[in-house]
């Protein structure tokens, strides 16, 4: 398995180098200038020109391409043309967000999507059968920026005043903080190093830096954040799993084992759960796999919505922005994201089935 892991990650240097080059060209294609998009209609020829030139922008494209693909070995992704600060600054305080909502997405996806196509399955072709998957279309087809105005309105506004109020955006309620980790236990870090901005990464994740804490109060804040937001992202792999849970149970449950089990008299519900239920989980926990790197690039619609400031929404601004250091190293981290999960989803099959072995 190891070698097999050591291949895997070597094979992906070429996917990632790919995208490097692809995003590095595409980026510059977007109509526009970075100097109008950050300064305005009004910046005239001779202040856009030393913008240009203060940015690197005036070299040619190879110099530029290299100067990057150098940062990039570097562990850099350079300034950001906008902010005039380091992408990696940037991409520490948005990316936890983009990390907390995606994992809280792919449980709730996981925690309803399984339980209602092994209910589907079980209740094949009945009303329950026909209910869940009626349910499952409409969640498939349902747009995410619909959903999320929806959920908004209703738990926000209608429902204002009641126990059942859950807020419409944000990470936290106005006057409460969450204070990192590394403060709380009193560690001394020096700010400039790699280990600090790996520790603040961690902190920023308030569900994670509250636990570790024992900070209650912002933990039951950050989860309340969450609900809305996690549930509009989630609503359409939540959907797909349950779909493809009832697919493959059906098909295991059609096998001849299956039957041999329910002839010695097993009971049905073990059947499913100890015998059909592990074999069936082979594609379903590859929907799970490309549902999480999904929900890694694809939360910009909900960011904007719940006014959350995540890699999805940063990215939407950079492209606006003609922002190209972040518009790449945003999309090389989600790339890298789709190497990592497509990885884990591999390793998984042998846990899943024995009779899997990866070579």
């Amino acid at each position: 398995m190891l070698q097999y892991t050591i291949r895997r990650l070597l094979s992906s240097i070429p996917v990632l180098l790919g995208i490097l080059v692809v995003t590095f060209a595409l980026a510059r294609m977007i109509p526009g200038d970075p100097c109008t998009a950050t300064l305005g209609e009004k910046a005239t020829p001779e202040v856009c020109e030393r913008f240009i030139r203060e940015h690197g922008l005036d070299r040619p494209i190879y110099v530029q391409f290299g100067i990057y693909m150098k940062d990039v070995l570097r562990g850099s992704f350079g300034s950001s043309i906008r902010f005039s600060r380091p992408v990696s600054q940037i991409l520490v305080e948005r990316l936890p967000m983009t990390i907390e909502l995606s994992m809280a997405a792919l449980a709730l996806s996981v925690i309803v999507g399984i339980p209602l196509g092994m209910l589907s399955a079980m209740k094949h072709n009945s009303k329950t059968d026909v209910v869940t998957m009626v349910g499952a279309n409409i969640g498939v087809s349902m747009p995410v920026f619909w959903l999320g105005l929806m959920l908004a309105y209703f738990f926000a506004l209608v429902l204002k005043g009641t126990p059942l109020w859950l807020p419409p955006s944000g990470r936290l309620t106005a006057g409460i903080s969450s204070i990192p980790f590394y403060d709380v236990y009193g560690w001394t870090l020096a700010k400039d190093t790699a280990v600090f901005k790996l520790l603040n990464m961690f902190a920023n994740l308030y569900v994670f830096n509250s636990i570790i804490t024992a900070d209650w109060k912002v933990l039951g804040d950050a989860v309340k954040h969450l609900i809305l937001p996690s549930l509009a992202l989630s609503t359409i792999s939540m959907a797909v799993i349950a779909r493809m849970t009832r697919s493959s149970l059906l098909e295991v449950l059609g096998r001849e084992y299956i039957r041999a089990a329910k002839a010695k008299g097993v009971p049905y519900r073990t059947v499913i759960t100890k015998h059909a239920l592990r074999n069936a989980l082979l594609p379903v926990v590859t929907i799970i796999g490309l549902s999480l790197g999904g929900l890694l690039g694809g939360a910009v619609l909900t960011e904007t919505i719940f006014g959350l400031s995540g890699v999805g929404r940063a990215l939407f601004e950079a492209i606006t922005a003609r922002d190209y250091p972040i518009i790449q190293a945003f999309t090389l981290v989600i790339a890298i994201g789709y190497v990592i999960v497509n990885l884990l989803v591999d390793l998984s099959y042998t846990l899943l089935d024995p009779r899997v072995r990866l070579q």
